[in-house]
């Protein structure tokens, strides 16, 4: 159950760090992009240090969906396991999107209207998604300790470097087409970011266990 309760909690706060940045960048950059996407960015990336670093040792901090996956196609879960760490990181993180709306006094309820899709957004994020799970599978092997700092900067550069500001998380895409904010994107787009991400998870996954299997 501390497991559970750490990826509902960890997900929800993420998302909410995610959000919330994106909305004070925004309103303290007076419309300027780059300077939000600055704010943004660099929130996610200390956020999820803090949030993998304490919460690692009591669920593996996964806080997504395809981490989740790879980790059980690696036999580290349980199928019953797998399926439980799904259902905390959906609610957690449209509880961490709704927790967010009720700090910055927004609606609740909100259905985003940004529209993110097209060929080089969906490349963008299987491209993220096969970076982030590797970073997460070759430090689990070689450099267990620096796991936090590994994927919080992984995920800082990624912001800057794909065309659809890395969300390489399901359950993140899921959540963020439930806010109209700067983070938001549009519920039709949600399919070809999560389509692109299982792609690249079920990729990594059957070459990671492959290589297990070889070594």
């Amino acid at each position: 159950m501390r497991s559970y309760l750490s990826e509902f909690i960890g997900t929800a706060l993420l998302l909410a760090i995610v959000a919330g940045s994106g909305i004070m960048g925004e309103t303290l950059g007076a419309g300027n992009a780059a300077v939000a996407l600055l704010g943004n960015s660099i929130a996610t990336g200390a956020g999820l240090y803090v949030l993998i670093t304490l919460l690692g040792p009591i669920s593996g901090a996964h806080f997504n969906p395809v981490v989740t996956l790879m980790f059980w196609k690696l036999g580290h879960l349980t199928l019953k396991k797998m399926f439980g760490y799904w259902a905390c990181q959906f609610a957690g993180a449209i509880a961490g999107i709704w927790l967010t709306h009720l700090m910055f006094s927004l609606p609740i309820i909100q259905e985003s209207t940004k529209v993110r899709t097209g060929l080089g957004i969906w490349v963008s994020e299987f491209i993220s998604t096969l970076v982030l799970l590797s970073a997460i599978r070759i430090g689990d092997k070689e450099a267990k300790d620096r796991i936090p700092m590994l994927v919080a900067l992984t995920v800082t550069a990624g912001y800057w470097f794909t065309s659809s500001t890395f969300f390489a998380n399901p359950a993140v895409a899921v959540a963020r087409s439930l806010t109209d904010t700067f983070v938001g994107i549009a519920p039709r787009d949600v399919l070809g970011f999560v389509g692109s991400e299982v792609l690249a998870s079920a990729l990594i996954a059957r070459w990671f266990c492959r290589s297990t299997r070889q070594s």
